[in-house]
């Protein structure tokens, strides 16, 4: 599979990431002048910065690389794959992704910016760049290394004069964070690649072609241990033997067996193929074996692509009540998952169908462990919409299977796959697999020919109002049951004009409708909050006259209707899924309006009582009103900025409320 060429990003491209907020050559050049070494606050010299959840087992020394060695250098004779030996930490994953890098001079160039080193300009600060999350990042640190009797504790360079180590590290919070891993996760944040996993065991008839590919255009290969090169076919003996050469990055294990530095076939071949081999027998974890024999004895090879350009990434999140819609044996939930559309629209070149690759991270969780976040299980599922051009809801899935969908879903940071459909519209469903779990991903797809995404919202917000002029009193003997009723309730709660919150009501000596300007403030315990809704739109008092009670009355029974109405399980509360349908009924409720709302009014259980449900209602409509955006002009004494979209206004008025509430 060709992908589509990357422009090389440049070292400037990176974000700052200091808290300081300068950049590495800001911070160098203040240290500089002030003649001091520099000392990273974000990340400070001891033991926290190691462990997070136990104490070191040893007593370390923080040194500079100049008190551990007389000459320390950057960088020594320039980069070699033995350069790297691992330290004390189970971080093997990682020594195995840094010798990956080490075969690859303009992969480490950007990982390693070389306008730094230990002569000229020395300050004690480096600085690394990492992929994280479709972005560059500029990491900065000091040079300050955990050692243990003047020995580096952890991943290092074999020679001890050359003090060469990334700031992983920093990136994860500490060195604890790094136990555990794959070599693929780390390489794809050294590169911003995307990385295929293959099953050995279950690999395509053309596996080798696909791996001799992938090396050809510089792509990194890993299989726990390294895979640095494919040889192709071998003449040996008139037959034609594959190879493949294998890096251990221990440097102390090697592969014995046929075609290993000592073994028969391997001294059997012509001069001209024994300089194809081009390898000393030596004791170095380097070695060739036949791929027969790889395919038998190694079960995983993750491949990491150097050139593909991501045609579309996004980012999102799964939010507890909200979001997190789980997997697709929860139906009633799986819809409100987010979703992502997909076009395919270009055939690949002599096919029928469209090949691409779904790649799903989930971010931060290495960063998050000392929080006691752990990975999540996650997968995807593909669905062909054809003419849905919507947020999918829940009968679609009910009468619709999916496409395509991730081999398995699992614990790793990034799920990826590839795929080959028929051109047309699909929409690309991440979900957890276990219900009510909260984390950010992001989302990249690849394709050979060009390919289109966007995020789907489940609609856009846009709260119906009625017309909030109270309605004309019926003449005196005329007025409904209906009326008398609510009039009667109208005089329990009103108070009198001068006197706020008592039960006597102002009236005229004509008719209850005839009567003088009538104003009731409704109690809190009647319906919280409600006493603020200003539905005149004119007075601004937070009290009500009883032509605008009676508007609101109107409004309370339709509230009413629809709290029953999605109840669906009779409980008297509101799940986080049948608010979704019931904000949708009310007008539109988008995704992030849902997020909010159940941040605020929603309890530990994600349910919403009445109460609850009326206030989040009340809120929407007084945003809306006050809004530029919504149904109604705002006055000139109302500061609302021209610019600011009804979506902006209800998070700030959301957003607040639930700092109070906090």
């Amino acid at each position: 599979m060709d992908y589509w060429p990357r422009a090389p990003p440049t070292p400037k491209d990176a974000h700052i990431t200091h808290s300081s907020g300068q950049s590495f050559e800001e911070l160098r050049r203040a240290c500089l002048q002030k003649g001091v070494l520099f000392e990273d606050a974000d990340l400070p010299a001891n033991s926290s910065s190691v462990f997070y959840s136990e104490r070191p087992q040893i007593p370390f020394v923080w040194k500079r690389p100049g008190e551990i060695v007389k000459h320390p250098e950057f960088f020594l004779r320039g980069a070699t794959r033995t350069d790297i030996c691992q330290g004390g930490a189970c971080d093997c994953w990682l020594l195995a992704a840094v010798v990956s890098l080490m075969l690859n001079e303009k992969a480490l160039a950007r990982v390693v910016p070389q306008d730094q080193s230990f002569g000229p300009g020395y300050a004690g600060i480096f600085h690394f760049q990492f992929w994280q999350h479709s972005q560059w990042l500029d990491v900065v640190i000091d040079d300050r290394l955990p050692t243990f009797r003047d020995r580096l504790v952890f991943l290092h360079s074999a020679d001890r004069s050359e003090l060469w180590r990334p700031c992983w590290r920093k990136l994860n919070g500490s060195y604890e964070a790094l136990n555990g891993g794959s070599a693929i996760e780390a390489v794809e944040d050294f590169t911003g690649a995307v990385a295929e996993t293959f099953t050995t065991k279950e690999a395509p008839g053309n596996f080798y072609e696909i791996l001799d590919k992938a090396l050809k255009r510089g792509s990194l290969v890993g299989c726990s241990i390294d895979v640095s090169r494919c040889e192709p076919t071998l003449d040996f003996r008139g037959q034609k033997i594959e190879l493949i050469r294998v890096r251990n990055p221990w440097g102390q294990v090697e592969w014995t067996g046929s075609w290993s530095d000592r073994s028969v076939p391997r001294h059997s071949v012509g001069p001209a193929e024994q300089k194809r081999l081009c390898h000393a027998a030596l004791d170095d974890g380097e070695f060739w074996m036949a791929f027969r024999d790889f395919q038998t004895h190694f079960d995983k090879v993750e491949a990491c692509n150097l050139t593909p350009d991501a045609l579309e990434g996004d980012t999102g999140s799964w939010v507890r009540g909200a979001t997190a819609g789980v997997c697709r044996s929860f139906l009633d939930t799986f819809w409100t998952n987010p979703q992502i559309k997909l076009s395919l629209t270009e055939k690949d070149e002599g096919q029928e169908k469209c090949t691409f690759l779904v790649a799903l991270m989930q971010k931060d969780r290495r960063k998050l462990k000392r929080f006691g976040a752990s990975m999540l299980t996650i997968g995807y599922a593909i669905y062909q919409c054809p003419g849905q051009d919507g947020h999918l809801n829940k009968d679609f899935f009910r009468h619709h299977a999916s496409q395509a969908r991730s081999k398995t879903s699992i614990n790793l940071r990034e799920v990826s796959d590839r795929f080959s459909l028929p051109p047309g519209a699909y929409t690309v469903i991440p979900s957890t697999f276990e219900p009510h779990q909260a984390a950010d991903f992001c989302l990249r797809i690849f394709s050979e020919k060009k390919a289109i995404t966007r995020f789907l919202f489940a609609g856009s917000v846009q709260v119906p109002l009625v017309n909030f002029q109270p309605p004309k009193p019926a003449p005196p003997g005329q007025e409904t049951e209906e009326e008398r009723q609510l009039w009667a309730l109208f005089e329990q709660v009103a108070g009198d004009v001068g006197c706020p919150g008592s039960p006597a009501v102002l009236r005229g000596p004509a008719s209850p409708w005839g009567c003088k300007k009538v104003v009731v403030t409704l109690p809190r315990g009647l319906v919280p909050e409600v006493w603020c809704l200003r539905l005149d739109g004119t007075s601004g008092n937070g009290k009500l006259a009883f032509g605008e009670f009676r508007v609101f009355w109107d409004k309370l029974k339709k509230w009413a209707s629809l709290f029953l109405q999605f109840d669906a399980d009779t409980s008297g509360t509101m799940s986080s899924c049948e608010l979704r349908t019931a904000l949708k009924a009310t007008g539109k409720g988008n995704t992030p309006l849902l997020q909010l709302v159940v941040l605020r009014y929603a309890d530990q259980e994600l349910q919403l009582g009445f109460s609850d449900f009326l206030n989040c209602l009340v809120r929407l409509e007084t945003a809306s009103r006050k809004c530029p955006g919504g149904l109604r002009v705002p006055e000139p004494r109302e500061s609302i900025p021209p610019s600011i979209t009804f979506q902006e206004h209800v998070r700030s008025k959301l957003l607040r409320t639930a700092v109070k509430a906090g």
